[in-house]
């Protein structure tokens, strides 16, 4: 199992099970176009949506829904009403839908966490992984605290991309770059992989698929696959299960670097 870079399709490509997490729906930094057209890219038998897709923290505070929102939402549907099984396991930012897990709505499922098998037979927990954030779990103030901070990060990472974009640069997310050079951030999400693994251990499962700390990653923690979804914020990434149960990790700008590089060389050529 590699983090394998991947162009995006040029027509549907139907594979085993998609998983996204952090959209964070209703706030201006969530790449709905990006995901939008990604989803449009496949046809999945399952799309795992692991958490905080809807950011019911931000929602509370005023309203902000544009139609590119809408658009994500009603693509999901298509997806569901096409034969695709949709399982949204719930997050803390849309924890509102806790109450309501276990609803089955035709093709859509509300869940807390899931057990996901692989074609190649591993056992992998699918969660959120808020469970496992000392921060949120015990501290929530400081949460909320942090969220702010964060969001000023992504508003630069906001008007850093418009620009980039106007001069024919693709993607790149500030806020993730500074997670890996920042020391305490960068122990934070070593400590949360830790503490998730040494669950997945002791439920005997072989991995675990979720989200929470915005930083897409597949490697081994001890025994453990380690499979992070990321976001559609900062990085724009996803998982992809294909049929001999591989898994690869999706970065929009690797798609765009690809992308890129294909159109000169047709034109070169």
């Amino acid at each position: 199992m590699t983090s394998a870079e991947f162009t995006k399709p040029s027509r549907k490509q139907r594979v085993r099970t998609l998983w996204i997490s952090d959209v964070h729906l209703g706030t201006r930094d969530c790449q709905a176009e990006h995901l939008s057209q990604f989803l449009k890219g496949y046809h999945a038998d399952k799309v795992y949506l692991v958490g905080d897709i809807i950011d019911g923290w931000k929602l509370r505070g005023g309203m902000y829904w544009p139609q590119a929102h809408t658009n994500v939402i009603r693509r999901l549907l298509t997806m569901a009403k096409r034969g695709t099984e949709v399982i949204y396991v719930t997050g803390n930012h849309d924890e509102f839908l806790r109450r309501y897990s276990k609803l089955i709505l035709g093709n859509i499922q509300l869940v807390d966490e899931a057990i996901h098998v692989t074609a190649d037979g591993r056992h992998l927990l699918v969660i959120h992984g808020d469970q496992f954030d000392v921060i949120t779990r015990y501290h929530r103030w400081l949460a909320f605290l942090g969220d702010s901070a964060y969001e000023f990060t992504l508003t630069l990472n906001r008007w850093l991309n418009h620009w980039r974009a106007r001069y024919g640069y693709g993607y790149w997310s500030l806020s993730a770059y500074l997670k890996h050079k920042v020391k305490t951030a960068v122990n934070f999400i070593s400590d949360f992989e830790e503490a998730i693994a040494h669950e997945v251990t002791k439920r005997e499962l072989h991995g675990v698929v979720c989200g929470h700390i915005h930083h897409a990653e597949i490697r081994k923690v001890g025994e453990v696959d380690y499979l992070n979804c990321g976001d559609w914020v900062e990085s724009c990434t996803a998982l992809i299960e294909h049929w001999d149960g591989s898994i690869e990790l999706y970065r929009l700008a690797d798609a765009q670097a690809r992308e890129a590089q294909l159109k000169a060389e047709m034109v070169a050529g």
